[in-house]
């Protein structure tokens, strides 16, 4: 007979506590294999293609690995030199930016920008801020994501991790579904089926549009000639995974340093415009619908929401697992919904169903 449901209730809450505490515990000792499982999660479709086409799974998950391994090492040599060399140059130029802004607005607005106008002083303030703080705040960035994320975790464990999951991920699957309750394996296939659809068209889905759309902003704005351009290409390509936000703070910047930098030539101003709009032409028509797809499942609210709570609580490995326990949680509240839809407490005992009315014409003999 199986257990009660206030029984069931009561383990699932215990793990789920002790995964929760574990989390927090354990925090970055876990990032790398957090890390390589995200990875292995989204190249499994490949792999069980390659093996459709009449590789061994051994075959195909060597294969997928010197392919990442061939683009990472070509992205590191061209690509991330260029990426940090202009994000500290932005920082560093920061300061000077907002002296730009400040002559502008009081060359063309001086009565707006009097040295005891509160718009004055707060400018001068926030410039002499980014100035004496900016270069500590990258440096600690930096410094701190390095004891984040190691040269020897980036170049050892997650790759290595990333080949054993991968080549092994199918296996413990198998393993998993067999260790199911056997009263409750069908809902949990169910479920679990929804969730990885959720999770298939976000991550995988999304994660490519983000890739196409930086990769788009930041050979676009480079061809443009603006400076940072690949600084702000690659922020609105890692933030397009939350609708609009990418578009909207990446085109923001990328327009303010034009202004700054090309004031008078209106033409590249307008260039640079029209590459944010042909992003988002691109992506809310041509990319989104073929690669995510019209419903995920995951609302921009509780995604943000999802990242803002549990990189609150558990850091950046809280980040990482966000995005997977909210399309959990989306998956889990829809299917109680549900239930709580066919349950008495909705339909009440004596309350019929409603029935379509009856034509009295219809029914006389």
């Amino acid at each position: 007979m199986a257990l009660p449901v206030r029984e069931q209730a009561k383990y699932w809450g215990i793990a789920s506590a002790v995964f929760f505490a574990l989390l927090y515990l354990l925090g970055n000792v876990i990032l790398p294999f957090v890390l390589a499982m995200a990875v292995a999660y989204m190249l499994d479709p490949v792999a069980d293609r390659l093996e459709k086409w009449g590789l061994s799974r051994i075959a195909a998950t060597i294969l997928i690995t010197a392919v990442a391994a061939v683009l990472f090492v070509l992205a590191s040599l061209m690509v991330l030199p260029t990426l940090v060399k202009q994000a500290t140059g932005l920082v560093e130029t920061a300061p000077q930016l907002f002296d730009d802004l400040q002559t502008f607005l009081t060359a063309r607005f001086p009565g707006i920008l009097d040295e005891n106008s509160q718009l004055h002083q707060t400018l001068l303030k926030i410039g002499e801020t980014i100035q004496s703080k900016g270069g500590e705040f990258l440096q600690t960035a930096l410094s701190s994501a390095m004891s984040v994320l190691n040269v020897a975790m980036i170049l050892v464990l997650v790759p290595v991790i990333t080949f054993y999951l991968l080549m092994d991920w199918d296996r413990m699957v198998a393993q998993v579904d067999r260790l199911l309750p056997r009263d409750h394996a069908p809902t949990i296939r169910r479920l679990a089926r929804q969730i990885d659809r959720t999770l298939a068209a976000f991550i995988r889905g999304q994660g490519t549009v983000c890739l196409i759309l930086g990769t788009f902003y930041a050979v676009a704005l480079m061809l443009v000639g603006l400076n940072f351009g690949l600084v702000a290409g690659a922020v609105a390509g890692a933030l397009t995974f939350i609708p609009y936000v990418g578009a909207l703070v990446g085109g923001a910047l990328s327009i303010g340093l034009a202004l700054f930098q090309f004031w008078g030539e209106w033409q590249w101003i307008a260039a640079v415009v029209a590459i944010f709009a042909i992003g988002q032409f691109f992506e809310g028509n041509i990319l989104t619908p073929n690669l995510v797809g019209s419903s995920i499942g995951l609302h921009p609210v509780w995604l943000i929401f999802a990242l803002t709570a549990f990189g609150t609580l558990f850091g950046f490995v809280g980040m990482l697992i966000a995005v997977p326990v909210a399309a959990a949680i989306g998956v889990l509240a829809r299917f109680g919904v549900d239930e709580y839809k066919d349950s008495r407490l909705y339909k009440g005992f004596d309350i019929p169903e409603p029935t379509d009315a009856v034509d009295p014409d219809k029914t006389a003999p």
